[in-house]
């Protein structure tokens, strides 16, 4: 299995980094936990979505515990943008509620997703979703652990036999719309709903494809190394790595044929 570049070498100690992001994640989960269908105001910004005093607390307590631990880091968070030296090499990335929808209509598929960089490329990514218990953790390297054990993908090579599933149809543009249905109306079943859960349930095996575009570099940088660590392949819709400076189109698969045929689709369709 293909776990992609090794960690650097040069880099900060990968077991403490990983413990650290274990730590953060604790964090999350409490917040959420306390938080989830109690009373919670909320509010909408500029764009439509929501937001609530959850993700802000959720950031901020991240966010502090980062800076006191690796104060030379910088952190791109959703709610409160960049902090830190914009040239550092060694950066977070934290989306607190991913799915605020769902955490405030009382539903328990949203995560918060932390990731950690070398520059622009992310080399560590955590899905926790606290209202399930669960967590996903992946390091470059390193296969992907679902609660401390091993996951793996499906195995699905073919579109024909593929699960498929997006956030919501909203999230595309319409020739984004008319690629998505030429690859999602071939697949065995397509689905909807779940946002960065549902990379989750690919590197579990559940799904066996994910296609989705208009994601911030917070809502993508964490899913890609656990979906390469259980063996699947995350992309652009053109096929390069995701990065900072993804242009927020993904397209995680089981495997690199399954990836491979659905590339394909979606470069002919847009």
């Amino acid at each position: 299995m293909n776990l992609g570049p090794p960690w650097p070498d040069d880099g900060p100690d990968r077991a403490e980094i990983a413990a650290f992001a274990e730590t953060l994640a604790d964090a999350a989960r409490t917040i959420a936990r306390r938080e989830f269908r109690a009373s919670n105001e909320v509010q909408y910004k500029p764009d439509g979505t929501p937001v609530t005093h959850t993700d802000r607390e959720v950031e901020e307590t991240l966010t502090a515990l980062i800076r006191g631990r690796f104060p030379a880091h910088a952190v791109i968070g959703e709610e409160f943008g960049r902090t830190g030296a914009a040239d550092s090499r060694w950066r977070w990335a934290l989306d607190p509620i991913d799915g605020t929808k769902n955490f405030v209509t009382g539903r328990p598929l949203f995560s918060t997703l932390i990731a950690f960089l070398e520059g622009d490329r992310p080399i560590l990514g955590v899905i926790e979703a606290p209202a399930l218990g669960e967590r996903y953790a992946g390091t470059v390297g390193e296969p992907t652990r679902f609660n401390g054990r091993t996951c793996r993908t499906s195995g699905c090579a073919r579109l024909a036999d593929a699960r498929v599933s997006a956030t919501t149809p909203d999230l595309f543009d319409s020739d984004e719309l008319v690629a998505f249905d030429e690859v999602s109306y071939a697949a065995r079943l397509r689905t909807f709903g779940g946002d960065s859960y549902q990379y989750a349930q690919l590197a579990a095996g559940h799904i066996d494809l994910v296609v989705e575009a208009q994601l911030a570099p917070y809502d993508l940088l964490a899913l890609a190394p656990v979906v390469t660590g259980a063996g699947g392949v995350i992309t652009d819709w053109e096929g390069e790595p995701l990065t900072a400076r993804s242009d927020g189109t993904i397209l995680a698969a089981a495997t690199p044929e399954l990836h491979e045929e659905v590339l394909g689709r979606l470069r002919n369709a847009v």
